[in-house]
């Protein structure tokens, strides 16, 4: 199958207040785990969001709900970085 052909989740960076690390990750978990997350650099606590796009409405409305809170900041949609790996 060629890259093009693969279906790959949408891809988010934000960062994540360290204290309330455990709280964020909780959050998101507790919703039907409409999104993958792991630290990509845990030093300036950036995370990453991998986010089927059936679920983006959902998983949006809780990240937002996140930031409002100033748990969560400079969300950025990107393009996913796995789409660049020999792997996928």
């Amino acid at each position: 199958m060629e890259m093009n052909q693969k279906k790959l989740c949408l891809y988010y960076q934000a960062h994540v207040d360290k204290k309330m690390t455990w709280f964020v990750v909780a959050t998101l978990k507790s919703q039907e785990n409409i999104q993958f997350d792991r630290t990509i650099n845990a030093e300036k606590s950036i995370f990453e969001f991998f986010v089927p796009a059936e679920v983006e409405s959902q998983f949006l409305i809780v990240i937002h709900k996140l930031i409002e809170t100033g748990y969560v900041s400079n969300l950025q949609k990107m393009e996913n970085r796995l789409s660049k790996e020999e792997l996928v």
